[in-house]
């Protein structure tokens, strides 16, 4: 088994931490994990993507080029890289801020309202916990206490408090039903 995953957005909407959310689950869990953040020198508000390779053996490359998933936060990350999925993957897209039409059918589309979800709920800037949340329940891959340790391990000493919540929003992006 291996999934090739890459989050595309704007830097500043936590592309970078939902990545290593990801990896350190995987850890946890024991798989092979490579972690790639790239996010161009504005940073916030500039490209950021992240690529990350899971795997139950050896990693021959850590470059994902064509992800078997695609997690899109914004409409330019969307132009940029749904053509780069693989036949047979899947592209879960934050539609509060993407409004386009998916011209692919050999590939499975989850649309989810994420930004404007999160805001509902209050918690606003949590849409990549809510879009991981959904990734986590496609792949089954992952028990809750293994996705707790992922964020455990991924949120920074002194920054604790922060923990509950993107449980939270994990959680709602786990149960969310999508659009399409």
């Amino acid at each position: 088994m291996t999934k090739r995953v890459l989050f595309a957005g704007f830097g500043g909407q936590g592309v970078l931490f939902a990545g290593r959310v990801l990896a350190n689950a995987a850890l946890e869990k024991g798989y092979e994990v490579s972690w790639v953040p790239s996010y161009g020198p504005e940073t916030r508000g500039g490209t950021s993507i992240c690529a990350v390779v899971i795997s139950d053996r050896v990693i021959g490359s850590p470059m994902v080029t064509n992800p078997d998933i695609l997690i899109a936060m914004n409409a330019p990350s969307y132009d940029k890289y749904l053509d780069a999925v693989v036949v047979d993957g899947t592209m879960i897209m934050d539609s509060s801020l993407i409004n386009r039409d998916v011209n692919r059918d050999d590939i499975t589309v989850i649309k989810i309202d994420a930004t404007n979800l999160t805001e509902e709920k209050n918690l606003a800037g949590l849409s990549n916990m809510f879009l991981l949340g959904k990734l986590f329940k496609e792949l089954s891959l992952f028990t809750e206490q293994e996705i707790e340790a992922g964020v455990r391990l991924s949120v920074a000493a002194g920054r604790e408090n922060l923990v509950v919540r993107n449980l939270e929003a994990i959680k709602l992006g786990s149960e969310y039903a999508d659009e399409s």
